[in-house]
């Protein structure tokens, strides 16, 4: 919406790792591991949306819609830096997580990265491409960072506050600036087929990534002993409120399917925009460039 339109900038926030313990979630490996797979996914996958973006920005021939893509540059390569700050925290608490992230950083860079293609229709198809899928992941980051944003149940069960305020920072950023790749898009191309298309290989690309990295955690954490996480962990913990419900998941689905979608009928900027007025490492990055 219009009225919900605000300015994007990148915060430059940093967060102290050594008082927060491997289960970040007292007592709920599951729950801890399948939210720690975004540290391992959010760094290449932010790098690719930068490097795409950047491609595009010559296609762009509306000035707000310009302004808002260079604003979500700059949130998005935020938010890779400050996951990927995570890394040596696990590596020190016995999981090193580059068997993994190698995986993914050859999916992006390679299956997703730039193609050896001649200039004209095949390149311009390519990015198109991609443009879409990132259109459609940009769905899903929204749907998961108004999920956190209202997860109370994280509080109750004495998540750590570091880790939380992480989740809700980049979680209030995703839906500050959820409009932005859906704009672009539709900007550049706007096909429905390819908006379907895409949908479906990013969705599949997800949930495929997702099950590997959880079971990646559960499998490597050195304090568990045949540990594996299963579908009815999830649905469990999607119950009690410590993760997304499966259902609730689903029913996004034909939401980003419908012809009139538009990422501003999902979510709240009011709640996003309140969060990070108080959020502390977004509060200290403000001070920090202040002084």
């Amino acid at each position: 919406m219009e009225s919900e339109r605000i300015a994007l900038k990148a915060r430059n926030v940093s967060f102290s790792w050594e008082a927060t313990p491997l289960h970040w979630v007292p007592g709920d490996p599951f729950t801890t591991h399948t939210i720690n797979v975004l540290h391992l996914l959010l760094p290449a996958g932010e790098r690719w949306f930068v490097h795409v973006y950047k491609q595009a920005l010559p296609l762009i021939r509306d000035d707000r819609l310009r302004a808002d893509v260079v604003g979500f540059i700059g949130q998005e390569a935020m938010h890779s830096q400050a996951h990927d700050e995570v890394l040596p925290h696990l590596r020190e608490q016995g999981l090193d997580p580059t068997p993994y992230t190698a995986q993914v950083d050859w999916f992006f860079e390679k299956l997703l990265g730039d193609r050896t293609l001649p200039p004209g229709r095949a390149r311009r198809w390519w990015l198109l491409e991609r443009l879409a899928l990132i259109a459609a992941i940009e769905h899903y980051t929204a749907f998961l960072g108004d999920w956190v944003l209202n997860a109370a149940e994280l509080d109750r069960r004495g998540a750590d506050p570091t880790m939380l305020d992480l989740l809700r920072w980049h979680g209030a950023e995703e839906v500050e600036h959820r409009s932005v790749a859906f704009d672009l898009f539709q900007h550049v191309d706007g096909s429905y087929r390819r908006r379907v298309r895409t949908w479906a290989t990013a969705f599949s690309a997800l949930v495929f990534l997702w099950q590997r990295g959880i079971r990646f955690f559960m499998e490597n954490d050195p304090t568990l002993t045949g540990a594996k996480g299963s579908l009815r962990d999830f649905y469990l913990r999607g119950r009690q409120g410590t993760l997304p419900r499966p259902g609730d998941v689903l029913k996004s689905v034909p939401r980003y399917l419908g012809r009139a979608y538009h990422p501003s009928q999902e979510c709240s900027t009011a709640q996003a925009v309140a969060y990070l007025a108080g959020s502390p490492a977004a509060l200290a990055a403000e001070q920090r460039e202040a002084a």
